[in-house]
């Protein structure tokens, strides 16, 4: 399994982003990297940090496609749209498992804050903010093909728009004791899906979560089906306390695909 890293939050670059080797970096010229735009509030659809990610995460998608599987770090959520535009490329039509404390579910109707971080899931399901998924050229995934798992932390908007769906919504435990659907997997974990007591220096912590062992082990049962085409993690903040505690929990929930 090819590991491949991108140490981009919101289209910028992060320092520090440690990851298991050997690993295939990601560094394409994005353009402007002067360009002034605020990483947490984009400013409105085809912004310049959408632009930016379109080049990154159709190099991801190239890579994905051209590699064996592939086991992804990113910095944020928004890389999945260019792991599953790759799986796309290769004829491969997963189902995919999102791990996640929140729901990243947003539109731009939805959105009280305009972040693009909120957006990816429903992105990649056709809905919302398309820039990033037209560049990759992304074919919107079925919601029936969508497990959200432990997503503890919605806005009230978004709450309703993920009830209004047909999103499957799981808990870590409900995964761990059921079998998963036929045909090709494709797991994502954002490491904010365990409670931050057992995994710290993320950015959103949400409280009330599964424990890392937990989480571990449930991946770990996804894995063991042999049918994960890709997997991917959402990371740490490396610019925060505790990072490399948070690193090596995270590497050791993402080793199962590597074991």
């Amino acid at each position: 399994m090819q590991v491949v890293a991108v140490p981009y939050f919101i289209g910028r670059y992060m320092g520090g982003f440690a990851v298991p080797e050997p690993a295939i970096t990601l560094t394409p010229d994005l353009g402007d990297e002067t360009l002034e735009y605020d990483t947490s509030h984009a400013e409105g659809p085809n912004g310049p940090a959408q632009r930016r990610m379109a080049v990154l995460y159709d190099e991801l998608a190239g890579v994905v496609a051209g590699g064996d599987r592939s086991l992804v770090y990113a910095g944020d959520c928004l890389s999945v749209i260019g792991v599953l535009a790759g799986l796309q490329r290769t004829g491969i039509e997963p189902t995919l498992y999102w791990f996640d404390a929140h729901g990243d579910f947003h539109t731009w109707e939805t959105t009280s804050s305009n972040f693009l971080g909120g957006m990816p899931l429903a992105m990649l399901s056709g809905r919302g903010e398309q820039t990033i998924v037209e560049a990759t050229g992304l074919r919107p995934l079925s919601d029936d093909r969508i497990i959200l798992v432990d997503a503890r932390d919605l806005d009230r908007n978004e709450e309703t728009a993920v009830a209004a769906s047909g999103l499957n919504v799981m808990s870590v435990d409900d995964v761990a004791s059921m079998t998963p659907p036929p045909g090709p997997i494709y797991v994502h974990v954002d490491v904010d899906v365990v409670d931050p007591s057992d995994l710290p220096a993320i950015n959103y912590p949400a409280p009330g979560g599964p424990s890392a062992e937990a989480v571990r082990g449930t991946v770990a049962s996804l894995a063991a089906t042999g049918r994960v085409v890709a997997a991917s993690v959402s990371s740490w903040n490396p610019a925060l306390p505790n990072a490399e505690r948070a690193a090596a929990v995270t590497r050791s929930i993402m080793g199962v695909f590597q074991e």
